[in-house]
C-alpha cells in the first residue's frame, strides 16, 4: 500500500493489452465480420478461434513471452492472426520487409534472433536460401496443423503486461541499415486512440489493408480495427480495381494512399464513375502530393486529405492535427501539433530555439515506442534528456503550426549559423 493504494491492484487493472482488447470483441460481437480477404469472410468468433490456435501452434515451437517470431509475406489472413497470436502469447512480431536484398534480410532476421518464422508460399524461397528451411509456411499443411493445434488458453493473456513489446517494425530513413523499432502494446491502444480522437475514425468503420502489413500503416490501422470490432480487408497490393470496388462498397475510416499513386487513383476512380459510400479521410504524407491531386481525390472521396507528419517510432504525432479540406489545392502544408503530446524544438546542444528558428524536434508522449531493438547507442542517443529527438528539424510559426525544414545529418555549420541545405 502506497498512500492508501493498492499500487499493485491498481497496476494490475490498467494493463489492458492487444490480445486481451480482441478477447471482449469476441465477447461482444462474435457473429460481426473480422476479416474478409475476398474468399474467406471470418467472423470475430471464427478469427478468435483461429487465432488461439495459431498461438498453439507457436508455443508447440517453443515460443512463449518475449521471444521473437519472425514473418515474411504478402497481405493475408494470416498475417492479421499473427498479430494477435504473439500478443496473445506475450511474444515479439518481427515484421520482415519483403521488398529488401537476401543480404539486407539476413541482418534484420539476425538482429531480432526468431524462435521461429512464419511465411507465405511467395516469400518462403528467400528465407530457405537464408537458412530457414523450417518456416512454418502458410497453405494446405499450415491449415491442417491448424486444425489439429491445441488453442492457446485465455491463461496465457493474465502474464503479458501492457509494456511488453508487441512489435519490431524496421526502419532505416537516411542512417543504413534497418533498426528494428519495438512497438508495445501501450503504445499500440494509445495510437489507435489518437487515430480515433483526431480523425473521427469509427470502431466499427472498415479498414482495407493493401500497404505492406509490416509497415506501421496498415498494422496499426488493422489491429486498432479489429481491437474495436471493426472489419479488415487484407488486400494484396495496391489493386485499383479492388480498392475501387471496396469505396463504393464499404465504410471505410482511414483510407490509406501514398505519394505517386493518389493522381492515378484519381483518375481510375473517374473513369469508373465512383461513388464513395463513407471515406472518414484519406492518404498520407501531403508534402509529397501535387496539391491539384489532393483537390481531386478529396473531391472523389467526399472526404479531407491528412496532413500529419509521424514515423514509426511515434505513430501519427506529433503532428496528427491537420486535415486538408475537401476539394481544395492547399497553399500551405504547415502541420498542427496534436494534443496528445509534448514537442520541444531544439538546436545541437539541444536548448530549445525560439519560434522562426530551425530546430530539431524532440517529443514525448505515450505513443512512443519503447527504443531500438538490441541497439544502447542508438537509444542512448535518440532518447537523451528523456525525450524523444525525431532527426527532423521544423520551425514553430506565429500561429503554432510547425513546418518541416530538413533532416538533421544536413547540417551544414558556417561561421558559427546552422545552415540546412532546404532553407537555401
Amino acid at each position: 500500500m502506497t498512500n492508501g493504494l493498492d499500487v499493485a491492484g491498481v497496476a494490475r487493472s490498467s494493463r489492458s493489452t492487444v490480445a486481451s482488447l480482441l478477447v471482449q470483441q469476441l465477447k461482444l460481437n462474435p457473429q460481426a465480420v473480422a476479416v474478409d480477404d475476398g474468399t474467406r469472410r471470418l467472423t470475430y468468433a471464427q478469427f478468435g478461434d483461429r487465432v488461439r490456435r495459431q498461438a498453439g501452434l507457436l508455443a508447440g515451437r517453443g515460443v512463449g513471452r518475449g521471444d521473437r517470431v519472425a514473418i515474411l509475406s504478402e497481405n493475408r489472413l494470416e498475417y492479421l492472426e499473427a498479430y494477435f497470436a504473439a500478443a496473445w502469447l506475450g511474444a515479439i512480431l518481427a515484421c520482415q520487409n519483403w521488398r529488401l536484398s537476401v543480404g539486407e534480410l539476413r541482418h534484420c532476421l539476425d538482429l531480432v534472433g526468431p524462435k521461429t518464422v512464419l511465411a507465405s508460399p511467395r516469400h518462403r524461397p528467400k528465407l530457405e536460401e537464408l537458412g530457414w528451411a523450417d518456416a512454418l509456411e502458410f497453405g494446405e499443411v499450415y491449415e491442417a496443423d491448424l486444425a489439429a493445434a491445441e488453442p492457446a488458453g485465455f491463461d496465457r493473456l493474465e502474464a503479458v503486461d501492457a509494456e511488453d513489446p508487441l512489435l519490431i517494425l524496421y526502419t532505416s530513413g537516411t542512417t543504413g541499415l534497418p533498426k528494428g523499432a519495438v512497438i508495445g502494446h501501450r503504445a499500440e491502444i494509445v495510437r489507435n486512440l489518437v487515430i480515433r480522437a483526431e480523425f473521427g475514425v469509427a470502431p466499427d468503420d472498415t479498414f482495407a489493408a493493401w500497404s505492406p502489413l509490416y509497415h506501421m500503416g496498415a498494422a496499426e490501422c488493422s489491429i486498432g480495427t479489429l481491437m474495436t470490432g471493426g472489419k479488415v480487408i487484407p488486400v494484396d497490393g495496391f489493386d485499383q480495381d479492388r480498392l475501387a470496388g471496396l469505396i463504393a462498397t464499404e465504410p471505410l475510416g482511414w483510407l490509406l494512399l501514398m505519394p505517386g499513386m493518389v493522381g492515378a487513383f484519381a483518375d481510375e476512380l473517374e473513369r469508373r464513375g465512383v461513388t464513395a459510400r463513407s471515406v472518414k479521410v484519406c492518404g498520407v504524407m501531403a508534402d509529397l502530393v501535387p496539391p491539384a491531386d489532393i483537390a481531386r481525390i478529396t473531391r472523389l472521396l467526399g472526404a479531407p486529405y491528412a496532413n500529419t507528419f509521424g514515423a514509426t517510432e511515434t505513430g501519427c504525432p506529433p503532428c496528427s492535427s491537420s486535415l486538408l479540406p475537401v476539394g481544395e489545392a492547399p497553399v500551405r502544408l504547415s502541420k498542427r501539433q496534436s494534443p496528445f503530446c509534448e514537442v520541444r524544438l531544439v538546436d545541437p546542444d539541444d536548448n530549445e530555439v525560439p519560434d522562426g528558428s530551425p530546430g530539431e524536434l524532440a517529443m514525448r508522449g505515450p505513443t512512443l515506442f519503447s527504443g531500438y531493438w538490441r541497439n544502447p547507442e542508438a537509444n542512448a542517443h535518440d532518447f537523451r534528456g528523456g525525450w524523444f529527438h525525431m532527426g527532423d528539424v521544423f520551425v514553430r510559426n506565429p500561429d503554432g503550426t510547425l513546418d518541416f525544414v530538413d533532416r538533421v545529418k544536413y547540417l551544414i555549420k558556417s561561421g558559427g549559423e546552422n545552415i540546412y541545405p532546404a532553407e537555401i
